[in-house]
């Protein structure tokens, strides 16, 4: 039996705001999109009693046993979904971990989509958003690959046929703990985000919002701040902005020759950092 290739897509918050906390995580407004950007999943039935998972590629170093699709293998078969059955998948990584692209939770969230659809398992919207859930606050974004809104009641809003965006993505050879730079916020942001509209994935609008955990990000790892001034003087990106917790920055541009023109600055200024051009999809 041959393998099944699926894509598992790089996630990026091209806006985010803290708007509170409950007793466990805090409250979070974000516009997301997906890039072209992805790892890639192979993935195939096999006779034996135990699931094989392996990871190879530029990011595979450091995944330890308790990576989020061994995660989702072991509650689907806790909640007896899998029905006993195998699988041997392996996982090319092209996403660099510890950078807020989303590429672990992404992975889990691929493969949950995988199983509904190939009817490996029969299981109700309410069952995947509580599986979801248990594997990580963001595994629920990724069972569509189109860009949304997540707002302040934690309600998702989807927009097929937004403007596509180009984004040269850099991560310096550091990561960042989203548990670390989570604990450090102290102020809280006013929701914006609650009325979605498909705007909202404008240049001109996006260039206007911010990410909220970038000051605690810079604070902690000042070369952040210095690549981001870096970038928003050599480059001619519509704005620079840190995804998620960080480390990656993404800078933003209106079409491919800027963005790849932009690369070639940075690479040669940046030898040692991790550097790709890159398109919302």
């Amino acid at each position: 039996m041959s393998y099944d290739k699926i894509k598992s897509h790089a996630k990026i918050n091209l806006a985010l705001n803290i708007i509170g906390k409950t007793h466990l995580l805090h409250k979070i407004e974000s516009i997301i999109a997906f890039l072209s950007l992805h790892d890639e999943i192979f993935i195939k039935k096999i006779n034996s009693n135990k699931h094989i998972v392996s990871f190879r590629g530029k990011f595979s170093k450091g995944i330890g046993k308790e990576n989020s699709i061994a995660k989702l293998l072991k509650l689907l078969e806790k909640k007896k979904f899998l029905k006993n059955k195998k699988f041997h998948i392996k996982v090319k990584k092209m996403i660099p971990n510890k950078a807020g692209l989303g590429g672990g939770s992404m992975n889990a969230a691929t493969l949950l989509k995988y199983f509904v659809k190939k009817k490996v398992i029969n299981i109700s919207k309410k069952e995947i958003i509580m599986i979801s859930k248990l594997i990580g606050s963001d595994v629920i974004l990724g069972q569509r690959f189109v860009n949304s809104v997540l707002s302040s009641n934690n309600k998702i809003k989807y927009f097929k046929n937004t403007e596509k965006i180009h984004a040269l993505i850099m991560k310096p050879n550091f990561g960042c703990s989203t548990k670390e730079i989570y604990s450090k916020v102290r102020k809280f942001d006013k929701s914006s985000l609650n009325r979605p509209h498909k705007k909202m994935f404008n240049l001109d609008f996006l260039s206007k919002m911010k990410n909220s955990l970038e000051p605690i990000a810079f604070s902690k790892h000042p070369k952040l701040k210095a690549i981001k001034t870096y970038l928003e003087f050599s480059s001619k990106a519509i704005f620079v902005r840190m995804t998620g917790s960080g480390s990656a920055l993404i800078a933003y541009f209106n079409s491919k020759k800027k963005c790849e023109n932009a690369k070639k600055l940075f690479i040669k200024k940046y030898k040692n950092y991790w550097c790709v051009a890159s398109k919302t999809i």
